[in-house]
């Protein structure tokens, strides 16, 4: 069983939906973000609902790489070893190419995979180590096809991290360290409240538990929920630029 688990971007949406499921599940859990105050009111959240668990937070800017190695490495002492780590922060700023916001679609692109790079070079240094972990990339169903419009930039970059997964584990292969790329549909989080109806869209709670869910089985790669969003994955790759341009 993964015991410790180090969940990035906590302080917000799917994070720290996914650490309220690995609380209830048992796990010993650290929890970084941005927002230091929002973590600790997590962690006193969970510490009173389960007074077993031993939880750690620290404040961390995922675009500072260096704070990232000293971030993971000290939790990783503070909790006697990570057997687990979710690179879950990321953001969705990302505008319409050559309509003059390239500093919002650099900022995705930088969050969304430079600095997600940065949490793998950490926790897999920390993996190889004892030769044992599991790496879990939260990518996107964004991530299977090139998006028109505002979602350019953010699929473009999710489709970077779910390569680099695959690359990982590649590499790994053959030894006891796993590696995850999960792919989540549309799950309600601060993110999308603004963005009206969705189809397919599923709550907060159940989209954590569900994400939660895909990551204990350990898989290559998963969409969560599974249905829609795996058979409309295949139909993505499939679908002419032109019906693709209309139906997103």
């Amino acid at each position: 069983m993964r015991r410790n688990v180090l969940i990035t971007g906590a302080s917000s949406g799917l994070g720290r939906g996914m650490a309220r499921e690995f609380a209830a599940r048992g796990r010993n859990l650290a929890l970084c973000a941005r927002r230091l105050g929002l973590l600790e009111e997590l962690r006193e959240e969970l510490a009173s609902s389960y007074p077993g668990l031993r939880i750690a937070v620290r404040r961390l800017d995922v675009n500072d790489h260096e704070e990232v190695f000293r971030a993971f490495r000290a939790l990783d002492g503070e909790l006697d070893g990570l057997d687990r780590v979710v690179v879950n922060a990321g953001i969705g700023k990302g505008r319409p190419l050559g309509t003059g916001h390239f500093r919002a679609n650099l900022e995705t692109a930088e969050t969304n995979f430079v600095a997600a790079l940065a949490q793998c070079e950490a926790a897999v240094e920390l993996f190889r180590r004892r030769n044992a972990g599991h790496l879990v990339v939260i990518s996107s169903v964004a991530a299977v096809r090139g998006l028109p419009g505002s979602m350019t930039a953010y699929s473009a970059s999710k489709a970077a991290l779910t390569a680099l997964a695959e690359g990982l584990r590649a590499d790994l292969h053959g030894t006891p360290i796993r590696v995850s790329a999960i792919h989540p549909g549309y799950i309600r989080t601060e993110m999308n409240e603004r963005a009206g109806r969705m189809p397919f869209m599923v709550g907060l709670e159940r989209g954590s538990r569900l994400l939660a869910d895909a990551v204990e089985r350990e898989p290559a790669t998963a969409y969560v929920p599974y249905w829609p969003w795996r058979p409309l994955s295949l139909l993505l790759r499939l679908l002419p630029t032109g019906w693709l341009a209309r139906w997103v």
